[in-house]
């Protein structure tokens, strides 16, 4: 089974981030990874390629730069990299388009087709959710959405998705590309011998001249031109009355004197 892994690279999300004199989000104390939900993909992936057997290979749009959360994959369970030349800032159309036309390059390169293409649900940066759908609109693959569980079978593979208020089983013929919702579990760690063979890998980058693009593909449509912060909660007042009918009393009175009541 081949599989494929789409990547992001995002800073990271546990570090407070707040806007900057130019009033674009200051990124210097948060460190470069990969996105959660693709980082559970790849996890998907590999545990699926450790009971079938398999190859998986991940893949980025981007700058030199987003090799980090690739060397990041290697690690932990991919076993090829590619990042993709593509502009810094892309909309989502740009960034699947770009994904599109890369995976058919690698699939050319190695003369044979993935089986299974897996992205995140969305991206803890812009949380548009956007790209897996695209992505199996361009390349004409059935697609499903909050997976959390693969099973094989022949010529299809029978997914477990997420609903609101459950899970549903699926099945869907091979090739497929599916978006990966969080598992009952998390993501390995790397072993220090992982890591830093990782760090010495050498990652192909595909260049945009070889990736056949169609027209308006590298046209960015959407773009971000501003960002707020939100707005900071004013303290509430505490009523200290001990008699219920003098709190009840104070309540009103602040409620009141806020032109709530």
């Amino acid at each position: 089974m081949e599989i494929l892994v789409c990547m992001k690279q995002v800073p990271d999300d546990s570090v407070e981030i707040r806007l900057g004199t130019s009033g674009e989000p200051d990124l210097s104390q948060a460190e470069p990874q990969g996105n959660a939900f693709d980082t559970y993909a790849l996890e998907l992936a590999t545990r699926f390629v450790e009971a079938n057997g398999g190859t998986i290979t991940v893949a980025t749009v981007g700058t030199e730069a987003d090799k980090v959360c690739l060397k990041n994959s290697l690690a932990v369970g991919a076993k090829n990299a590619a990042q993709i030349e593509g502009p810094e800032k892309a909309d989502a159309s740009v960034t699947a388009a770009f994904l599109a036309a890369g995976i058919k390059k690698i699939e050319a390169d190695a003369g044979k087709p993935f089986d299974m293409v897996l992205c995140g649900r969305e991206s803890t940066d812009y949380i548009g959710g956007e790209v897996g759908e695209i992505l199996a609109e361009k390349l004409g693959l059935p697609f499903v959405t909050d997976v959390v569980e693969v099973t094989p079978g022949e010529g299809k593979v029978t997914l477990k998705k997420e609903l609101e208020t459950g899970y549903a089983m699926v099945e869907a013929a091979l090739p497929c590309i599916m978006t990966i919702s969080k598992p009952n579990y998390d993501p390995r760690y790397p072993s220090i011998k992982s890591k830093l063979a990782a760090r010495r890998a050498v990652i192909p980058t595909i260049g945009k001249d070889a990736l056949a693009l169609g027209d308006g593909d590298a046209d960015v449509k959407i773009s971000h031109i501003s960002y707020m912060e939100p707005p900071k909660r004013t303290a509430g007042v505490k009523i200290q009355e001990e008699d219920p009918e003098a709190a009840l009393a104070k309540a009103f009175e602040v409620l009141a004197a806020d032109k709530v009541l």
